[in-house]
């Protein structure tokens, strides 16, 4: 997956792991070839092999919100390769002290950790030369995080949003209300030519989903962009 220009700032590449087929997100910056990857739920082994296969030299993890299936061997892998990890938003402290206890309610390996760096809403996160956008979207969780790369026109949501869907809610400290309002408010400014990667499934953009999804789009919500 390319930004959509000749010479992309940034590249990235979507990596499905755990039985629950999360996409782990390998993204870079193609002028230092450093990079990081966002979400890494588990299946370390299949991750690393991919960073090696593009060349990267990995400076960080990132992470969008505390479900196991997102963050489960972040700490794991942070401790082998000496990495730092950048987000979510604190408000997900609950999820991520309980990645134990989900790990074995859900057949996956969890360990809690304590992020090097908790991320507020409009705070920015660097890989290489590349600056993200950081976007509190919360709802599927209150602690969710949107890493947004405005040169790329790409968004990294997590679970707010998926190809003709939106995130579950019925969670423990989910919120629907604030879900429709992350989604409405915070995503579609956008642009409609946005590029999004969700956290399971395949990319769509922020237009097609305001012209068919069928809890967010505009013919649901009234909006018209």
């Amino acid at each position: 997956m390319n930004a959509p220009t000749e010479n992309p700032p940034m590249r990235a590449t979507m990596i499905p792991v755990t039985p629950l087929q999360q996409n782990c997100t390998l993204i870079w910056c193609t002028r230092t070839m450093h990079g990081a990857l966002v979400d890494p739920g588990g299946d370390l082994p299949r991750l690393k092999q991919a960073v090696e296969q593009h060349g990267v030299m990995l400076e960080k993890i990132l992470v969008t919100h505390g479900h196991i299936d997102h963050c489960g061997q972040a700490i794991v892998l942070a401790t082998e390769l000496c990495l730092p990890i950048e987000g979510p938003h604190e408000d997900d402290r609950f999820w991520i002290s309980r990645l134990d206890e989900d790990g074995k309610r859900w057949g996956l390996p969890g360990k809690p950790f304590e992020p090097d760096r908790w991320l507020v809403d409009g705070d920015q996160v660097t890989v290489g030369e590349l600056v993200l956008d950081v976007i509190h979207c919360p709802g599927h969780t209150p602690g969710h995080v949107v890493f947004h790369h405005a040169p790329s026109k790409l968004a990294l949501v997590g679970d707010v949003l998926f190809q003709g869907s939106i995130g579950r809610t019925d969670f423990p400290l989910g919120n629907h209300d604030d879900l429709i309002a992350s989604i409405t408010r915070k995503l579609w400014p956008l642009g409609g030519d946005t590029i999004f990667v969700p956290g399971h499934g395949q990319p769509s953009s922020f237009a097609h989903e305001r012209a068919s999804n069928p809890y967010v789009g505009d013919a649901v919500t009234g909006l018209r962009g």
